[in-house]
C-alpha cells in the first residue's frame, strides 16, 4: 500500500499516526491528573493550558479574526471537543478504568461517521448499518458484562457513551472548519473561544476542591500533557493528516487508538487488561473499519 501512496498521502498518513499517538495518552494521563484534582477542573483547565500556547502562536502568525459565519460551527466544536468530551470522560475516570474506557471509545469513528452520514444526508449501503449494529451489540456487551472487570458501571458507560458522542460531533464540525483555515487555526480558535467559561470555571472549581486532594507531581504531569498535548499539539497533526491523506483513509488510522491505549493503560497505570477487553476492543475495530468502508457506497 505504502508504494501506491503519493508524498502527500505518505506525509498525511504519518500526521494522522502522530495525533492518534497523542490522542491514545489523553486518558491514562486523564487518569494520572484526576490523583490530584478534581474531574471538572482537569476538563476546564485543559483549554487555559491549551490557549497559552495557542494565543501567542495566532499572535505570531498574524491569524486574522474569526469570520462571523464560522461563530456558530466554532462554538459547537468547542462544545464537543473542550466541555463535553473532556467533562464526561473526566467523570467516568474517576468510577472505572483507563482500559475499560478505552474498549468502549472504540466506537468513536464509527458514530463520527454515523453523525457526518446524517449531517451530509448520504446514503451509505446496508453493509454500513450492518455492521454499525454489530458494532452496536458488541459494545452493549461489553457493558453488560462489565468488561471482565467490576471496576464500572451503567451510569459509567453512559457517560462514556455521552463523551464519545460529543466529541465526534465535534469532529464532523471541526472537519468542515477546515476547508476555510488550517487544522491548526481551528484547535486554536476553538480553545480560544472557550476562554470566558473555561477560565472562570477552572478557577472557582479548583477553589472549592484543591483542598480536597493531595499534591503529585505525576498528577501535575498527566494535566500538563491533556492540555498541551492531547487539547491542543495532537489536533495539529490529526487535522494535517485528515487533509492530506483524506478524511476517509485518516480516521480509519484511529483504529489503532483504542489498543494502543490499553497498552499504555498497563503500561503508565499498571490496570489489569481483561481477555475480554482485548476481544472486545479487537471486534468493535473490526465492525467500525466494515462500516468505514461502506461509507460511500450504495
Amino acid at each position: 500500500m505504502a508504494a501506491s501512496l503519493t508524498k502527500t498521502q505518505r506525509s498525511g498518513l504519518f500526521f494522522a499516526f502522530l495525533g492518534i499517538f497523542a490522542f491514545s495518552l489523553s486518558l491514562p494521563f486523564t487518569k494520572l491528573a484526576l490523583k490530584s484534582f478534581d474531574p471538572l477542573f482537569t476538563a476546564f483547565a485543559r483549554p487555559v493550558i491549551a490557549a497559552s500556547l495557542a494565543i501567542p502562536l495566532m499572535i505570531i502568525a498574524k491569524v486574522p479574526k474569526l469570520p462571523r459565519e464560522l461563530w456558530r460551527p466554532t462554538a459547537f466544536t468547542a462544545l464537543g471537543a473542550v466541555f463535553g468530551w473532556p467533562i464526561l470522560i473526566a467523570l467516568a475516570l474517576q468510577r472505572t478504568t483507563s482500559a475499560h474506557v478505552s474498549v468502549i471509545a472504540a466506537v468513536m469513528p464509527l458514530v463520527t461517521a454515523i453523525i457526518a452520514v446524517i449531517k451530509h444526508r448520504k446514503h451509505p449501503g446496508i453493509s454500513f448499518w450492518v455492521a454499525s449494529s454489530l458494532g452496536t451489540v458488541l459494545l452493549i456487551a461489553f457493558s453488560i458484562t462489565r468488561g471482565g472487570t467490576s471496576d464500572s458501571d451503567l451510569f459509567t458507560d453512559l457517560l462514556i457513551i455521552g463523551a464519545v458522542i460529543a466529541s465526534s460531533y465535534c469532529y464532523v464540525e471541526g472537519a468542515s472548519l477546515t476547508s476555510y483555515m488550517p487544522g491548526w487555526q481551528v484547535i486554536s480558535w476553538v480553545v480560544v473561544v472557550s476562554m470566558p467559561i473555561a477560565i472562570p470555571a477552572s478557577a472557582i472549581v479548583y477553589a472549592q476542591t484543591n483542598t480536597s486532594y493531595d499534591f503529585h507531581g505525576d498528577a501535575l504531569f498527566g494535566l500538563l500533557a491533556i492540555g498541551f498535548s492531547s487539547m491542543y499539539l495532537g489536533f495539529f497533526a490529526w487535522y494535517r493528516g485528515l487533509r492530506d491523506f483524506g478524511v476517509a483513509h485518516g480516521s480509519q488510522v484511529q483504529q489503532l487508538q483504542a489498543i494502543m491505549t490499553l497498552g499504555w493503560s498497563a503500561l503508565l497505570l499498571g490496570e489489569s487488561v481483561t481477555l475480554t477487553m482485548v476481544l472486545s476492543a479487537i471486534g468493535i475495530v473490526l465492525c467500525v473499519l466494515w462500516a468505514l468502508s461502506n461509507v460511500n457506497k450504495r
